[in-house]
């Protein structure tokens, strides 16, 4: 920790959607949050094993989709920015980054490809960075998986990712390069959760009573729930998801 230098974080290794992390300040903190952070660690993931890492605080969430093929073929599908969370879960994500610059896109998604090249990964996932105010970024972890906020990249590149996964699994080959790859719009995704504002945004259960998507232009819902569904204890506070595209940021965040 005295090597890393403070503030730091502690974080579950096995774990992931805000638990078992820790913000630490100094020296003086650390017992008390390790002990706390392996405690919630162990009951929620069953493994008390711990990661310490650089805290870069007011800093930006920055992940870049990544797709790789058994032919060694690997191009990354832009950015996308998760900055915006409550208790280190994602809330709102959008692509692109308004923070982002091209020289910037270039070097995080050279670290990216990279990243994926030097474990000879196969498939659809992400790798996340940490950006600070001065644009210096910081590995934090790869996603080996198709994640929940995957639909603002499909919306400004037009690349269905689920089918892309699919493809890479039965052996075939990228269909687009990176050069093919270009960004249209912008895209806005926005978490709906079962939560009690009144309790500080704690999940809560019960019966869904209603539930109406909207069907307007330019609007994406995912989800998997129906009028008189129960939410119950036992998954993620989140029932749906929804995604807006328009010609610019403003128009996606309008709609």
């Amino acid at each position: 920790a005295q090597n890393i230098g403070f503030p730091l974080m502690i974080k579950a290794a096995a774990g992931g959607g805000g638990r078992g992390i820790r913000l630490v300040n100094s020296l003086e903190e650390m017992d008390v949050q390790l002990a706390s952070a392996r405690k919630e660690s162990l009951s929620s993931f069953g493994s008390d094993e711990l990661i310490l890492e650089k805290a870069i605080v007011g800093g930006r969430h920055i992940e870049i989709q990544i797709a790789a093929d058994r032919q060694g073929n690997i191009v990354h599908l832009f950015e996308r920015d998760c900055s915006v969370q409550r208790r280190h879960q994602k809330v709102i994500e959008e692509a692109p980054s308004p923070f982002m610059n091209d020289q910037l896109r270039r070097e995080m998604g050279l670290a990216a490809i990279n990243a994926a090249r030097v474990v000879d990964y196969e498939g659809v996932g992400t790798v996340e960075f940490l950006v600070d105010a001065d644009q210096h970024f910081y590995f934090l972890e790869m996603n080996t998986r198709l994640q929940v906020e995957h639909p603002v990249t499909e919306l400004i590149t037009g690349v269905d990712i689920v089918d892309w996964q699919l493809q890479i699994a039965e052996g075939e080959q990228l269909p687009l390069d990176q050069a093919d790859l270009s960004i249209s719009g912008h895209s806005i995704e926005v978490r709906i959760y079962a939560e009690d504002p009144a309790n500080g945004f704690m999940p809560q259960t019960g019966r869904l009573s209603v539930f109406e998507p909207s069907e307007d232009a330019g609007i994406r819902i995912d989800h998997g729930i129906y009028p008189g569904a129960i939410v119950t204890p036992y998954y993620d506070a989140m029932l749906a998801k929804v995604i807006a595209w328009g010609k610019d940021r403003e128009e996606a965040r309008r709609r």
